[in-house]
């Protein structure tokens, strides 16, 4: 009987396939490439793409692909045969190590933000050492970065390698501080939790909105939603389970370490959790985790959707982002230590966290921000659109302790100065977790909460990665320069708590209360929907600490800018022209058609007795006919405001105008509609219910 260790990476070019095909000294450089991030001997790219080649093609693949990420949020690949014709008439399989490093897609179609003309094509790919090639529907697939004929990234790997570079850099410099010699390279790693809904795919079918757009535009609420919470954690239904068995198999063959699953909160919703790993290659797999989910569930018909909020009235999807940080030696250092100095060590990095969040909680928030994450961020299952930091009540009183230079209750020793008296031993997981709180530590890594279910977590990853690498260069250009280290670290470190404390909040983020003081009194930010938080990317401050560490370029962060408010701009469009098709072509349709039945019914009960009074008819039949007075003007008056946004100066207006007036609109014509469900037949209503949706998959 084949077991999950028979087949758990058979598709992935990993270490054990490296080892098999690879001559030693091969191995050994590529290796060091993986390891350490440094650059490839270009000698060694023959070698290693006849290797690939051979196992590709021993594992049915006929084709190979440079799988980049594009500005899209999805992947892209462009597919090549191995084969090259030989002189006698047939073919040979071919593939050079000139075709493993670089490859030259046409660029014109992905967005680029103003980086090149849309008539300039040229763009160019360029693999990705550091992430393992795999298999995927019979091709090679290497992972690459993409950039444009004048070196602009043109996609999120490129920006998310370097700011691992950009945070490795400044974290190898304190831990020389400590005297942590042994220690090559500091890498992040991140956990990255996938929630999503499962339907009927003859159901979905029927719906435009869920077609077009991916999530309901229209729905009234069910008689039952998660009202009972019986479906968290709950009995996973056979046919939900099978889907997952095939998904778990699927990804296990790609080296994913898919590891918990189970019933979320809504109806029809679940989780899949992975194993930790290095940020690019949770990245990747992520992606592939995402398009997998999909593949998989067609072939149950079903179909999952991603979207952050598919139905209104019950908990949308998010991703929750857990990142730590770890040397190449296995120490975790937001993992609390032994001795007096691996804690100090350990509140440094704690710190460089801290204050990375507070200076750039605008970044953090611009990292999530899409049209439908707008719909989750600060309703009652996500946190809200405010950054705050949750610590726990034991840290936070230990942080309070150092500030103040006062005993901390815990401690041997009153005397809190760093390095010279012990610090109290970090018990980990002494409180409970937070799930109001957007970036919560849960004992020895941070919870980023606020990711959206389809979300890239490159975005998420990049501004974290350079916010704290700008944290860890200030902490180090003041402590290589001090006379006394310890005196000046301990300094740092109670400046770090007095400065940044406002960003700690251990109480409940969903208080309107929190919400009003945190904005009031602590003066955080409050960036309710994408038109707020975006332009603030170019703000002078971000701007300087990005383009500092090189995680991004001017014309780049430009780029990306603008390629937000136009995704924003493009998404809500969309689904306004959709709400209009639905409303004109099936919803009037369908309650006209009711209300005619119900004027035959009243005129045939007069016919039959004279002088009958049919007042439930005739009420229900005044309501419909109101509502689809109403519907018919909300609908002309959502379709005219939608032509209207051609006449917007730029993106930014744009933006703001679908901001403020389309989704108002968009809003308006939901109420109605809903309310003609309500009160219109069955067997009239012209796509499937919510109550259909949520509860179809058995």
């Amino acid at each position: 009987m084949e077991t999950i260790s028979d087949y758990f990476g058979c598709l992935v070019f990993d270490e054990r396939v490296m080892k098999a095909k690879l001559s030693s000294n091969v191995y050994r450089s590529l290796h060091k490439t993986i390891q350490r991030g440094t650059k490839l001997d270009p000698s060694v790219a023959d070698a290693v793409a006849a290797a690939m080649k051979e196992w590709a093609i021993a594992n049915g693949a006929t084709h190979f692909t440079h799988w980049f990420q594009p500005l899209t949020g999805i992947t892209a690949e462009k597919h090549d045969s191995f084969i090259t014709p030989a002189p006698d008439g047939g073919v040979i399989m071919d593939f050079s190590g000139k075709e493993l490093i670089r490859g030259e897609p046409d660029a014109s179609s992905f967005p680029s933000g103003g980086l090149r003309a849309t008539f300039e094509a040229r763009g160019y790919t360029a693999w990705d050492p550091t992430s393992y090639a795999f298999i995927k529907d019979k091709a090679l697939c290497i992972p690459t970065a993409f950039c444009s004929y004048g070196g602009e990234a043109l996609d999120k790997k490129t920006p998310l390698l370097r700011s691992m570079e950009a945070l490795n850099r400044q974290a190898m410099r304190i831990l020389k501080l400590f005297g942590n010699t042994d220690v090559k390279c500091v890498h992040t790693s991140v956990g990255p939790e996938q929630e999503y809904f499962l339907v009927s795919k003859e159901l979905y079918e029927q719906r435009k909105d869920l077609i077009y757009t991916g999530r309901t535009l229209f729905g009234a609420k069910p008689p039952k939603g998660q009202e009972m919470d019986d479906h968290y954690f709950g009995v996973i239904k056979p046919r939900v389970a099978a889907f997952m068995e095939d998904l778990n198999k699927e990804l296990w063959k790609l080296g994913i370490l898919a590891k918990t699953e189970h019933n979320e909160v809504a109806p029809a919703q679940h989780e899949l959790a992975p194993i930790y790993t290095t940020t690019n290659i949770a990245t990747d797999h992520n992606q592939l985790t995402m398009e997998i989910m999909q593949k998989v569930a067609a072939s149950h018909g079903l179909v999952c959707l991603l979207h952050e909020k598919p139905f209104a009235g019950v908990n949308g999807s998010g991703k929750h982002n857990n990142w730590s940080m770890a040397t190449d030696t296995g120490v975790n250092l937001l993992s609390p230590g032994e001795t007096p100095y691996e804690n100090a060590q350990f509140l440094l990095f704690l710190c460089a966290v801290i204050k990375a969040v507070d200076d750039y909680q605008d970044l953090l928030r611009i990292s999530v921000a899409t049209a439908g994450n707008d719909h989750r961020l600060g309703a009652n299952e996500a946190p809200p659109a405010v950054v705050s930091i949750f610590l726990g009540d034991e840290l936070t009183a230990i942080l309070d302790a150092i500030e103040s230079d006062k005993p901390y209750e815990g401690a041997k020793k009153t005397n809190m100065k760093l390095g010279v008296d012990v610090l109290p031993r970090f018990p980990k997981d002494t409180t409970d977790r937070n799930r109001t709180s957007p970036f919560a530590f849960t004992g020895n890594k941070f919870e980023f909460r606020m990711l959206g279910s389809s979300n890239s977590i490159a975005c998420a990853n990049i501004m974290l990665n350079a916010a704290v690498a700008e944290s860890l260069k200030i902490y180090a250009d003041r402590l290589e320069g001090a006379e006394d280290f310890e005196t000046r670290l301990h300094e740092m470190i109670r400046k770090t708590i007095k400065d940044h404390k406002r960003i700690i909040f251990n109480g409940n983020g969903y208080n309107e209360a929190w919400i009003k003081e945190a904005t009031e009194k602590r003066g955080l930010c409050n960036y309710r929907t994408t038109p707020d938080c975006i332009p603030h990317i170019l703000d002078e401050k971000n701007v300087k600490m990005l383009t500092g560490h090189g995680v991004f370029s001017m014309a780049e962060l430009r780029s990306r800018c603008e390629i937000q408010l136009e995704n924003y701009c493009k998404t809500v469009t969309i689904e306004a022209n959709t709400m209009v098709d639905m409303a004109k072509k099936q919803i009037l349709p369908a309650v006209q058609s009711y209300t005619a039945e119900l004027a035959g019914g009243v005129a045939a009960k007069k016919a039959a007795a004279p002088g009958v009074v049919c007042s439930y008819e005739t009420g229900l039949i005044t309501k419909l006919s109101a509502l689809t007075d109403q519907i018919a003007t909300q609908t002309e008056v959502l379709e005219t405001a939608v032509l209207g946004l051609n006449r917007a100066a730029d993106v930014q207006e744009e933006s703001v105008s679908i901001r403020d007036t389309i989704l108002p609109q968009m809003a308006q014509l939901r109420a109605l509609a809903d309310e003609a469900e309500t009160l219109t037949a069955e067997k009239y209503w012209p796509f499937p219910t919510y109550g259909e949706l949520l509860f179809g998959v058995r």
